[in-house]
């Protein structure tokens, strides 16, 4: 079977957060290789508002899998590979697959995670 995880973020409000807390806030939601691929980018908010918004449509569809405990931000890494496509992966759970899109526009970002569950 396979779940299904979406959200959407207001880039302006992200980088507003960014903006009151700082790396702190960077520290707690992103893990170092995302941090860096974000602050390469000309507009860094847009890159660290749709790694949230993929972040947060993973937890959505593991719940979705009735998998009830909250999984830390920082557990979930979304890098992009050798094609530029982005890929989610979980810290210490490899029995699961998931597959993410990103898209925005200059003021929002939205993702949307499926999730397959090995045997």
């Amino acid at each position: 079977m396979i779940f299904l995880g979406t959200d959407i973020v207001d880039i302006d409000r992200f980088s507003r957060m960014m903006d009151k807390w700082g790396r702190h806030l960077l520290e707690r939601l992103f893990t170092p290789h995302e941090i860096d691929y974000c602050q390469r980018q000309a507009v860094p908010a847009i890159h660290f508002a749709g790694r949230f918004a993929a972040k947060e449509a993973v937890r959505k569809a593991l719940h979705a899998a009735g998998r009830r405990t909250t999984v830390p931000f920082l557990s979930i890494e979304i890098r992009r590979d050798d094609i530029g496509v982005p890929r989610a992966t979980l810290a210490d759970q490899n029995n699961v697959q998931l597959s993410v899109s990103i898209s925005h526009t200059d003021s929002i970002a939205v993702a949307t995670v499926t999730a397959q569950f090995d045997g």
